[in-house]
This record gives structure tokens, C-alpha cells and sequence, in this order.
């Protein structure tokens, strides 16, 4: 069975030392080509993979075809970084593009309900009894090793830096929230 992973701000190409350095690489190429093959170790060429923004910066070219070789059916979120000339660029070059690249939209669950963006939206609280009551938000952008956005348990970061550069499945970040939820109302 088709599994659905998330990530964001993989920054292909962007050889910032403020970018690769935290992430534990000695350089953008050592990067990318980790970034590639741990999607790999993770994921079949069959699963659906969303990435909520900043794909790639600077080497468009090169940028593109490290796209390509993302594994999945790919659904792109626009980030910051994705202008104009790089959101035309990943229509006519990515390979596995489900859809046009969104700056935001919805995805539905087993009963769970995600609203995927780029940045830290806020969507609920915790007046609801279950997660499945509120609209979750899942989002990149911060660059934040926190999978929570100040704690709150319905704003999930799926971005690399939060994850050690892997892509998240829907299945793990779900029982994170769950758990997040449990220990907020045993805070209460």
C-alpha cells in the first residue's frame, strides 16, 4: 500500500553554510545527495510525498533534476524561496508532479484533517476532545529542530531539520500529535 510522507526547506543547490551546517553536512552537495538518499531509504517510488516549500535555491538546473530524484508522486507547497521562474520551472520539470504547486491546501486522512503550508499556521486548540475534531496544520519554514511550533500539538514541523533530513510519514507525525495532545491535557 501507497504510504504518504511530508518534508519541507530541502534547499537543494543553496550553499549557505547557515543552511547545510546545522543540518550536520560539510558542504550543499554532501546535502543534497544525503536529503536524497535517506527519502530513499524511507519511501517507494509509489508513495505520495508533499513538500511544503523551498525546494531549491540558486543552481535551478541543478536544482530540478535533484527534484527528479526524489522518490514519489510529488504535491508541491510553495515556500518562500519558490518564485515565479522556479514554480513554472518545477511544472515543466519535475518529474511525478500530481498537481500545480499550491500555497496552500488540504489533506484528508483516516478521519484527520491537515492543512499543509509552508508557514506555521494557527488551526486549532485544545478545547476539542479529539485531534480528529480540528484542522491540523503541518508546515516547514521555521528551520527549527522542534516538531512542535511553540508547543502548540496541532502545529506539526515537517521541515528536514526537524526529522535529521528525512521525509515524515502521515502515520508517525499522527501519533506525534497524539501523544502531544495527551501530554498537554495532563498539563491542564
Amino acid at each position: 500500500m501507497n504510504k504518504i510522507f511530508l518534508t519541507s526547506d530541502l534547499h537543494f543547490m543553496h550553499d549557505r553554510e547557515f543552511i547545510w551546517g546545522p543540518r550536520g553536512f560539510k558542504n550543499v552537495y554532501e546535502m543534497n545527495e544525503a536529503i536524497i538518499k535517506r527519502a530513499w531509504e524511507v519511501m517507494d517510488a509509489g508513495d505520495d510525498l508533499y513538500i511544503l516549500g523551498d525546494m531549491m535555491l540558486n543552481d535551478n538546473e541543478r536544482g530540478t533534476k535533484l527534484m527528479n530524484e526524489m522518490p514519489g508522486r510529488k504535491h508541491l507547497i510553495i515556500g518562500n524561496h519558490d518564485t515565479i521562474t522556479r514554480i513554472a520551472l518545477y511544472q515543466e520539470r519535475v518529474a511525478n508532479l500530481e498537481d500545480r504547486p499550491l500555497y496552500a491546501d488540504m489533506l484528508h486522512y483516516n478521519g484527520y484533517h491537515f492543512y499543509l503550508s509552508h508557514y506555521p499556521t494557527m488551526t486549532g486548540n485544545l478545547e476539542k476532545e479529539s485531534l480528529k475534531q480540528v484542522t491540523c496544520n503541518l508546515f516547514g519554514h521555521t528551520h527549527s529542530k522542534d516538531k512542535f511550533y511553540q508547543d502548540i500539538p496541532y502545529m506539526y514541523n515537517v521541515a528536514v531539520d526537524a526529522h535529521d533530513c528525512y521525509p515524515v510519514d502521515i502515520d508517525s507525525i499522527i501519533l506525534d500529535m497524539e501523544a502531544k495532545v495527551r501530554e498537554c491535557k495532563e498539563m491542564l
